[in-house]
């Protein structure tokens, strides 16, 4: 554990007796959010930073949860002392949403009134309800107003929805390899991945947790698609080029087309499926690509993302990744060129990395300067 890590964390668990109604029209009579905090509040609640996650994330963001821990949190290059969200300065606090797999109410948890789980039976959240949710965490912590919404991906889509949403409540708005509303071809590979899940007989339409069985092959398989997805043509040449499993040899007698992988991309590939498939859940996955899919950011503005930012307060980052092929550089500076002309301060920064996607996740050096240096301006 180095220096700058922020240690041992513990998971707190808030829980929620007042209903909440969700877009769909669906309320939910309680609920609970599992969150994780890193740094101290201080006195006038000035310095704190809420962290959105994306699609597979969860509230733990950073540390560890037991000194046996050989990874720590998903977001442990930002998030530290001396780190981009310093907790030397900053108080941050990072959440699992509802219809997550990771504690926060969602398709495992318990129905209300019932013993049984949701399953495929819980509502469907919307990017809007997160933020909802995510407000009455900040009331329960005394927050009035964030220093900072971050950030990527998904979780990029929830900090644009917050300052328009909650205006007074951002000072400062950061998007990380974001989009306002998906592409068909975006939509497209969460369609396959969702068929993934739904032809594995083990789905069982959804009731797969009172069978005892998991349909842990269709989730492998969704992750897949969505793991080739992340990363970009280079990054995937550089690590694995077109090398053959070690212990293959081109001239052997493998047997094209058994069942045993044949080159190191797929034998990644599959590895990161069983590993997804074994901490998290079918359902939640299907609702998290179908919050994604229906997110468009204006169109509760007439379709009209100027009008929508005219609504916003807070000033901007806006960081795109000139591999990213998910959520191109092009769409961030759609969200751009709607914040100039919306005459709100943004700044923008499209870092070289051939990391794809995925390069919102990692210390990239570029990227931590700049978020390093943006977050000095971010003053209790």
């Amino acid at each position: 554990m180095d220096s700058n890590s922020v240690g041992i964390v513990a998971p707190q668990v808030a829980v929620f007796k007042t209903p909440l109604t969700l877009a769909s029209g669906a309320t939910l009579g309680g609920y609970e959010l599992v969150y994780e905090t890193y740094g101290k509040l201080n006195g006038d609640t000035s310095n704190a930073i809420l962290v959105c996650h994306a699609l597979s994330g969860h509230h733990h963001a950073a540390g560890y949860h037991s000194a046996e821990d050989r990874k720590p949190g998903w977001w442990d290059a930002c998030i530290g002392p001396g780190k981009p969200l310093d907790t030397e300065k900053f108080f941050i606090v990072s959440l699992n949403n509802l219809g997550g797999c990771h504690g926060s109410t969602g398709p495992t948890s318990p129905r209300e009134g019932t013993s049984h789980p949701w399953g495929p039976d819980f509502p469907q959240p919307s990017v809007e309800d997160w933020g909802d949710a995510q407000a009455r965490l900040a009331d329960r912590l005394g927050i009035d107003c964030w220093a900072a919404v971050v950030g990527g991906s998904l979780g990029g889509m929830q900090a644009m929805t917050w300052s328009v949403r909650y205006p007074d409540r951002v000072r400062h708005c950061i998007v990380i390899a974001a989009a306002m509303k998906l592409s068909a071809q975006n939509i497209a590979f969460n369609e396959v991945a969702r068929r993934a899940i739904y032809s594995d007989p083990a789905y069982a339409d959804g009731h797969y947790i009172s069978s005892g069985e998991a349909p842990n092959k269709g989730l492998a398989l969704a992750r897949m698609v969505g793991h080739i997805t992340y990363l970009s043509d280079d990054a995937m040449a550089s690590k694995f080029g077109r090398e053959l499993q070690e212990t293959l040899e081109l001239g052997s007698e493998h047997i094209i087309g058994d069942d045993s992988p044949e080159f190191q991309v797929e034998s990644y590939l599959r590895y990161q499926g069983a590993q997804f498939a074994r901490g998290f859940d079918a359902n939640s996955y299907l609702l998290m690509t179908r919050a994604l899919d229906h997110y468009d950011f204006a169109a509760s503005y007439e379709d009209d993302p100027v009008a929508a930012f005219r609504q916003a307060k807070a000033e901007f980052l806006v960081i795109a990744f000139s591999t990213d092929w998910r959520f191109s550089p092009a769409r961030s500076r759609e969200i751009v060129e709607a914040l100039l002309a919306a005459e709100r301060p943004v700044s923008y920064a499209e870092v070289e990395a051939k990391e794809g996607h995925d390069a919102f996740l990692l210390p990239i050096p570029r990227y931590m300067d700049l978020l390093h240096a943006y977050l000095k301006r971010v003053g209790p």
